[in-house]
């Protein structure tokens, strides 16, 4: 507990939090967590693209993460361009005034030195920029906390991420080839660790007993995903989409001729249109949609699922974390890395060229293993959420050295 003469410590987290991704919340989740039972005298608040939602689910307070409202919405109107304009030069100062009111800022996980999914320089790379730079004007650590990183072709993008990385007081990553992909664009990376995602840190539901062999096939959770490539595919984005949603109605409508129920599942809201076109095109009492509003929403559904078919990298987590063998649409190296860091690399299978035939193939593949890759997954589970403590014990050192030293001497003089 805080002294009456000791000021608290005062921590923000930072991100595109509360704007319908659950993975990204998922993130906020975990970190609210460790703060919360390594550090409760922490003043915790936000600074986040969906502040009412973060206010509500989480009991923090939350500011906007942009002065103008319709930063996302694409400008063409006059009016509209010199507001959005207007509104990067607002966020200079709106970003310094609140990292200013912090001892420290974590930037919970999420893929925010990456563009793998479509992503323009002056969007979130600004904005991070903004934070990293104010944290090392106004000495605020800011952490970037088991992030995800790629290489970025797009020069103004990489040179935002890039300087962004080298402002930051404290960095780590979810998987090797992020800290790599830091390290190719110039980031010195010697004192960088990796760890997993962040989500692997939230608590599990119980896995649902495996059905005997002799029983009929129990259901498939398949998650969706409004996906139309990255950055670098933007002139062929609509083909990508139409290939991607073709051959996952054919995966699920193959999956009825069998008698399969399957259960789909979203990450993000705007998946919602993907779920109304698979039921529109398989109408069939078997396909049933979920609601999850969080990823242990998630995890419940898959945790009763036989086997899971997805494509968000965190529907992805979801799915190994409760042990349930999963079939990963990778759409990015992250995906792939995940997969094979969980013991089931060779079920991938590529979101841009989603081949119905050769996924069911793996299907079935999949399913034959299901007793064996379970067991692999409890094991894999128990190593992810022992250097996950690891990770929090180097945050707590990195933005809590005075509290660091307070515990550890409490543990000393402790019988």
């Amino acid at each position: 507990m805080t002294s009456a003469d000791e000021t608290p410590v005062r921590v923000g987290v930072f991100g595109l939090l509360g704007s319908g991704n659950l993975g990204n919340d998922g993130s906020l989740e975990a970190v609210l967590g460790y703060l919360r039972a390594e550090h409760p005298e922490a003043v915790v608040d936000a600074l986040c693209g969906g502040p009412e939602a973060v206010t509500t689910r989480f009991g923090i307070p939350a500011t906007r993460l942009h002065w103008y409202r319709g930063e996302y919405r694409t400008a063409s109107r006059a009016g509209a361009i010199a507001a959005k304009g207007l509104g990067k030069l607002v966020d200079v100062f709106r970003t310094a005034a609140w990292v200013r009111r912090h001892d420290a800022v974590i930037v919970p996980g999420m893929g925010v030195l990456e563009a793998t999914l479509p992503l323009r320089p002056w969007g979130f790379p600004y904005s991070l920029f903004l934070l990293c730079a104010s944290g090392r004007l106004l000495r605020t650590r800011v952490a970037l906390v088991s992030v995800g990183a790629a290489t970025i072709g797009n020069r103004p993008t990489r040179a935002l991420v890039r300087r962004s990385a080298r402002l930051a007081a404290y960095r780590s990553y979810r998987d090797a080839q992020s800290r790599d992909a830091m390290r190719a664009m110039g980031v010195d990376t010697a004192r960088d660790e990796v760890y997993p995602d962040l989500a692997f840190a939230l608590p599990t539901p119980r896995a649902s007993t495996p059905s005997d062999p002799s029983d009929p096939p129990g259901p498939v959770c398949v998650g969706v995903m409004d996906f139309h490539g990255g950055n670098d595919d933007r002139a062929r984005a609509d083909e990508i989409y139409r290939r991607y949603l073709d051959g996952t109605i054919r995966f699920v409508r193959a999956l009825v001729e069998e008698d399969r129920a399957v259960r789909l599942l979203t990450g993000d809201e705007c998946d919602a249109s993907v779920v109304a076109a698979i039921l529109a095109a398989v109408d069939s009492p078997l396909v049933t949609a979920a609601e999850p509003s969080s990823l242990a929403d998630l995890m419940k559904e898959m945790a009763a699922a036989d086997t899971v078919v997805a494509i968000r990298y965190h529907n992805l987590i979801c799915a190994l974390k409760t042990g349930t063998p999963v079939l990963a649409l990778c759409y990015a190296a992250k995906s792939d890395a995940l997969m094979a860091e969980m013991g089931l690399g060779a079920y991938c299978h590529p979101a841009r060229e989603v081949d119905a035939d050769r996924l069911l193939e793996q299907f079935r593949a999949l399913e034959k293993r299901s007793a064996e890759l379970r067991q692999t997954l409890v094991e894999r589970n128990l190593a992810a959420a022992r250097q996950l403590e690891h990770q929090f014990t180097a945050l707590t050192a990195a933005l809590f050295p005075a509290t660091d030293h307070t515990h550890a001497h409490a543990r000393q003089e402790s019988p």
